[in-house]
């Protein structure tokens, strides 16, 4: 696995869908991938991420939820920005797809434990220097889990207002958006 991501010269979409491939083909290899993933010293950790990323975005999420311990526990470690957004991203997914209407495997598995472990990262992420992508799929995955935890939606809107929407006009747009939102869910909770 590390040889095919070392072949990797750059993330265009064929280099990650050709390595794709090979995990897909290969499903023990995932576990693999997890691995080199979180092995954060190692810049080979960034293209792992790029694939682990592709997989659950093209393929399906549900490869990530057998390792669900193992990554919510492992994100808050990364430090390549390359590697932290295809993280951020994955995050994402899991949120978007726990509170869709449709039941699905990722309601099924995603703990207390994971959604804390996900959201103390998401926050963390917010409040250090990340790229405007992290800050968009963090927001986006923070909202969806103050659907349920009231406290995160108070957090949430005070670090958009006070800090994210004067970073940059896509952070600002982003923000508003989500604090749209948030408007929106507190008139219909009342």
């Amino acid at each position: 696995m590390t040889e095919q991501l070392n072949n990797m010269a750059n993330p265009k979409r064929d280099n990650r869908q050709r390595v794709a491939n090979i995990v897909l083909d290969n499903p023990d290899l995932f576990k693999d991938l997890i691995t080199i993933t979180f092995n954060v010293d190692d810049k080979t950790s960034i293209k792992a991420a790029w694939i682990l990323e592709w997989i659950c975005t093209h393929n399906h999420i549900n490869w990530i939820l057998p390792h669900l311990d193992t990554f919510t526990t492992e994100i808050y470690n990364v430090k390549f920005d390359s590697a932290t957004r295809p993280c951020a991203k994955i995050c994402e997914h899991l949120a978007t797809a726990n509170y869709a209407k449709k039941e699905n495997d990722v309601q099924k598995k995603l703990t207390k434990k994971h959604i804390d472990n996900i959201v103390e990262t998401g926050f963390d992420w917010l409040i250090t220097p990340q790229k405007i992508a992290v800050r968009a799929y963090t927001m986006n995955t923070l909202y969806f889990f103050g659907l349920e935890k009231e406290w995160i939606h108070p957090e949430l809107k005070h670090l958009i207002q006070t800090k994210i929407i004067h970073e940059s006009k896509g952070c600002k747009a982003r923000g508003n958006h989500i604090l749209a939102m948030i408007e929106k869910h507190q008139k219909s909770s009342l």
